[in-house]
């Protein structure tokens, strides 16, 4: 298999990613701006196939309209000089003083109607690229202060502003769909919808839910100490894995924004197993865009910055070939049949079968014995270590 990355792997990058300036909370940028038609160029060249945005990265907050309608334009050609496509737009509701306390939820009314109008041209634009999806993380929805935030009713207008969203996109025909983009905290010191289970429980709650699904991102599950491929796997079950966004995490502190795979190796190639195979058994895999939502560390010039993204891909790229390679080997089929892990898809009560037959199953309580089953081993850790040995290539 090569790891040489096309246009057919679906890798697609965020302007704000290879365009981050490196500016953090303690340092000013290490580099200079990037022109966004020079990253639409140099990507193609590298093998991606998609870019993504923040309206405020290809366009400066505040812009007038003339200098917008200029600036989509030629971004435009050079999408149609690379045959780069962009399959997800996002908007950005969360650098901007006014947005302080957020923009769905702020306190203010008079600012949840701007954020609004901010969207709803973004979504303008995402539905004339092509765009399929648009992403919305809500960075700033959130409190530091339990008593200044009404948590239930910033809920109530988060759900009005997605649906009056949802609505607007019905009502204009646009083949758009929402993904809601979960983070524990920073910015805020607490965000609003913070991990996977809690953007499905919200999405269960809205008028058009069937169009809203999640993008979720590595750092903000494992920052949070949560397992990112167990949370990829519900977000699957659900139905509900519309984009996602790979990136690395070393354990839980800030959000790290690594390069993919260069955080927690083994959840990186579980990961990419079940995003391109699907369970060991088989059961829903992704077809999406490959999304890389990362920061090229502020050490880097942009000759860095750009071996920065080619890493991305090659490690992605390294480990699905690794995953290819742990499903065909015939040990691990035998370590995998000795944990029994096949056997969890088979139903715990058989088809047709009641409760009253399971009551009258000896086998199931009376003649069960727990003893022995207690005393069995499951054999994981060598299936384990045949997983890691796969995904560094000692197999």
């Amino acid at each position: 298999m090569s790891v040489q990355p096309t246009p057919a792997d679906k890798f697609s990058f965020g302007l704000w990613t290879v365009g981050w300036q490196a500016r953090d909370p303690f340092g000013d940028a290490t580099r200079t701006p990037l022109d966004p038609i020079e990253a639409v160029h140099k990507l193609s060249e590298l093998g991606a196939y998609g870019m993504t945005f923040h309206d405020d990265d290809l366009v400066p907050f505040g812009a007038d309209n003339a200098s917008r309608d200029e600036i989509i334009s030629r971004f435009r050609k050079a999408l149609d000089e690379t045959g780069l496509v962009v399959p997800m737009v996002t908007t950005n509701l969360f650098t901007h003083p006014v947005f302080k306390d957020g923009g769905f939820t702020s306190n203010d009314r008079s600012v949840r109607r701007y954020a609004l109008r901010k969207v709803l041209r973004n979504i303008d634009l995402a539905a004339e690229l092509g765009a399929q999806t648009f992403v919305m993380w809500g960075g700033r929805e959130g409190a530091e202060y339990d008593a200044a935030k009404d948590v239930q009713a910033a809920l109530d207008r988060y759900r009005e502003a997605v649906d009056t969203l949802a609505q607007y996109v019905i009502d204009r025909g646009y083949g758009l769909r929402f993904a809601l983009e979960p983070k524990p905290n920073e910015p805020r010191g607490d965000i609003l919808l913070p991990t996977v289970g809690h953007a499905l429980a919200f999405i269960a709650n809205l008028e058009h839910g069937d169009m809203v699904g999640l993008n979720p991102e590595v750092g903000h599950e494992q920052m949070a100490g949560l397992n990112f491929a167990h949370g990829i796997a519900q977000a699957l079950w659900a139905g509900k894995l519309f984009h996602i966004d790979l990136n690395g995490q070393r354990g839980i502190k800030y959000d790290q924004d690594l390069v993919f795979g260069h955080g927690d190796l083994l959840n990186a190639f579980a990961l990419v197993d079940l995003l391109e195979h699907g369970g060991p058994a088989g059961g829903q895999a992704y077809e999406g865009p490959r999304h890389f939502d990362y920061k090229p560390s502020r050490t880097e010039d942009y000759d860095g910055v750009w071996e920065s993204a080619k890493a991305n891909m090659r490690m992605y790229l390294l480990l699905k070939e690794r995953a290819k390679a742990f499903r065909a080997d015939p040990e691990v089929q035998e370590a995998l049949a000795a944990a029994r892990v096949a056997e969890l898809s088979q139903p715990t009560l058989a088809d047709g079968e009641t409760v009253a037959d399971l009551l009258n199953d000896r086998t199931a309580w009376e003649d069960f014995d727990s003893e022995a089953k207690g005393a069995q081993g499951y054999h994981f850790i060598r299936l384990n270590q045949l997983m890691a040995e796969h995904a560094i290539g000692a197999r």
